[in-house]
């Protein structure tokens, strides 16, 4: 029994399960979004739905991070010893079994969703595959992908076959805000883990302009998504995002300036690398509370 828990243990670890629950809860903030724009949606929107939503973002998310073990094992056994497969604790091979397992149950549940959460799940699906197999070693191209595919998670809560095109078109905002945080975590994760890409053979963006030049990359990127950031009070989406979201999302974008005046100007892709992730949640935040309050 014991031997069983560290299994289920480190299988949860290989999903990072913290991240899938972190995407499949922005998914149900996409549904609220656009359940606000079709006030009238809520006598065809089924009790189950919201837990489909999550669910299968939660699963493909997990299949995802699974695949991307799969694809990274050497290179993580310099830069992520720790991590499952370097460290014995999961199969190679097991994790990819698991993760095409996860990649048709999250795409299952999509097809009670209407076809196109249907659509996003499953080129979400191929996405994630082609990114952990051949994007991640691509200068630039495979934090576009991760930047879009995060972003992504909102316009699949808000795709509903109920909601028609006003779902995804409320959730758009979020979308771009979502995927321009994420493409600034992304690119200063490849600064961190640049001794191990170079060891692996990938062509990250840091390897190939240099960890100053992808700094600045990064930089662009969040304070872009800072400066973009007050859209959804300005255009008053969905008459949910008052002063409430102003006042959560400005503790977001601090965060996101201290974490670009690490990486830019105190060399310290870790130290921002953290701070990003945490600026990402506190934005999260931020649209619950714009949505509800």
């Amino acid at each position: 029994m014991p031997n069983i828990s560290k299994y289920v243990s480190a299988v949860f670890e290989l999903l990072r399960w913290g991240n899938c629950a972190m995407a499949g809860f922005a998914a149900l903030v996409g549904t609220l979004i656009a359940f606000l724009a079709v006030p009238d949606s809520l006598e065809v929107v089924l009790v189950y739905e919201p837990a489909l939503v999550f669910g299968a973002v939660f699963l493909i998310t997990g299949a995802g991070n699974a695949v991307n073990d799969y694809y990274d094992s050497e290179i993580d056994r310099i830069n992520r010893p720790d991590r499952p497969i370097p460290s014995g604790r999961v199969g190679r091979s097991s994790a990819l079994y698991m993760s095409l397992l996860l990649f048709v149950l999250g795409i299952a549940l999509s097809y009670w969703l209407g076809l196109v959460c249907l659509g996003l799940a499953v080129f979400n699906s191929v996405m994630l595959f082609l990114y952990a197999r051949n994007f991640k070693r691509m200068a630039l191209m495979g934090n576009l992908v991760v930047g879009y595919l995060t972003g992504s998670t909102f316009l699949f809560g808000g795709a509903l076959a109920v909601f028609e095109g006003t779902g995804i078109q409320s959730t758009a905002i979020l979308f771009i805000l979502a995927a321009l945080a994420n493409l600034a975590r992304e690119v200063v994760k490849d600064i961190q883990d640049m001794e191990g890409d170079l060891k692996g053979g990938a062509q990250t963006l840091p390897i190939k302009i240099g960890a100053n030049g992808a700094a600045r990359v990064a930089a662009v990127a969040g304070i872009s998504g800072v400066v973009l950031s007050p859209l959804p009070f300005l255009f008053n989406v969905n008459n949910a995002f008052g002063t409430s979201y102003l006042a959560v999302i400005f503790i977001a974008d601090m965060l996101f300036l201290v974490a670009v005046n690490e990486v830019l100007f105190r060399n310290n892709a870790t130290k921002a690398s953290k701070l990003l992730k945490m600026a990402m949640f506190v934005a999260l935040v931020a649209f619950v509370v714009g949505a509800v309050l």
